[in-house]
């Protein structure tokens, strides 16, 4: 079990150890390493999904490490509360940033091993805390250093925890 305690509440979540083994070991070593604390929330559209992971209050993006393959053909889909790796529109980019299905996204869902049909790879689920979610996917947005949807105040996730 992983928490992520932000400045809103805690989201406490379950790695699919068994589906998806190298994204859900990546997104592990990034949290035990503590990568993810002070990170914030700097994508967040109500009515489809809040974005993490990758900046810190600054909107600096800090360093990851390299990219991973891409798992989205485990059959797990992009459903509320369901955690899934972001990327760039290469399938196979995605490192650190990951993002939190505030409804289901059917159309970010694996279809085929071609460029536009990998989907993204859902790795975790909410287990406690879709109410916190909630709060963070309505708060006011804006464009900041040139992002989009980016919290007016920052949504941070201040520290992770990893119970094994």
């Amino acid at each position: 079990m992983i928490t992520l305690h932000t400045n809103f509440g805690d989201i406490r979540i379950a790695l699919d150890t068994e589906n998806t083994p190298i994204t859900a070991t990546n997104f592990l070593d990034y949290a035990k390493s503590g990568f993810y604390n002070g990170t914030i929330f700097h994508r967040v559209m109500d009515g489809f999904m809040i974005q993490g992971g990758g900046f810190d209050g600054s909107m600096q993006q800090k360093t990851s490490r390299p990219t991973i393959t891409n798992e989205g053909k485990t059959g797990k889909t992009n459903k509320r509360g369901s955690i899934a790796m972001a990327r760039t529109s290469d399938p196979h980019s995605a490192s650190a940033q990951f993002f939190i299905n505030v409804v289901d996204n059917d159309f970010l869902n694996y279809k085929s091993e071609t460029t536009n049909g990998w989907g993204y790879c859902v790795f975790a689920n909410v287990v406690e805390g879709m109410d916190i979610v909630d709060k963070i996917k309505a708060v006011p947005t804006t464009t900041r250093m040139g992002h989009q949807n980016v919290p007016v105040d920052n949504v941070v996730i201040e520290k992770v925890t990893v119970e094994e």
